[in-house]
């Protein structure tokens, strides 16, 4: 089975608040666009990923894949509403399966295609593309699935079978709902690039011992070098 990987982005310059005051302000915009980097790049490496949507409003952290502008991103307040994390998601798993590539979702066929959708978090500076291809090849065997946090009680990953409904729950709390509305708990404890989402400078100091991306590297090494880490 191939996937199609929905990536929600908030645009550095508003993300990983949580960052601060342990981190520069500007540090703290560097960090939270080079955690995103590198999980395109990493889920854009997966073999069992065909096609990365990066859903957000800055199109130069897509790098190479396909951007889709979040709702609301047009500037218009009365759009305001329909931003966030949730509304995001659902544009990209919408578009993911109403894309015109395959008969069903065309002009002529207009039913949503039949593709394997997963929701992938874009702060997980550590993922290594064969810890996203182990998780997503044992959710080939459920209907609906996810990989819990390290936190234990958050999402990183969450994934649909082709023609089942998907309605993921990302958010605080967000294990303990994917749980009851019937989402399959996938065993990650020998991922800690997936599950390891980085929101603090004690989360970027653990995901650093298990090995970041090119991207998330650089600018660590950067911060150190003009102590822009507080």
């Amino acid at each position: 089975m191939r996937w199609t990987l929905v990536i929600p982005v908030k645009a550095p310059a508003s993300g990983k608040s949580r960052l601060v005051p342990g981190v520069t302000d500007a540090a703290r915009a560097a960090l939270a666009r080079a955690f995103a980097l590198d999980t395109v790049a990493a889920a854009r490496a997966a073999r069992s990923v065909e096609h990365v949507i990066v859903v957000g409003d800055d199109p130069d952290l897509a790098d190479g894949a396909e951007f889709l502008a979040e709702p609301g991103a047009d500037g218009n307040p009365g759009s305001a509403a329909e931003r966030g994390l949730l509304p995001a998601i659902r544009h990209g798993i919408a578009h993911a399966r109403a894309g015109s590539r395959g008969a069903a979702g065309s002009l002529l066929d207009p039913r949503p295609r039949e593709v394997a959708v997963a929701v992938l978090l874009g702060d997980l500076p550590a993922l290594k593309p064969a810890e996203l291809d182990a998780a997503l090849d044992a959710a080939t065997r459920h209907p609906l699935a996810f990989v819990r946090d390290a936190d234990g009680t958050g999402t990183t990953l969450a994934t649909a079978a082709a023609g089942v409904p998907f309605e993921p729950q990302f958010g605080s709390g967000s294990a303990a709902r994917h749980v009851a509305a019937g989402f399959v708990e996938l065993e990650a404890s020998a991922a800690p690039g997936l599950t390891h989402d980085v929101d603090t400078v004690d989360g970027l100091e653990t995901v650093l011992h298990h090995g970041v991306g090119e991207h998330t590297a650089d600018v660590v090494a950067h911060l150190a070098d003009r102590k822009g880490i507080a």
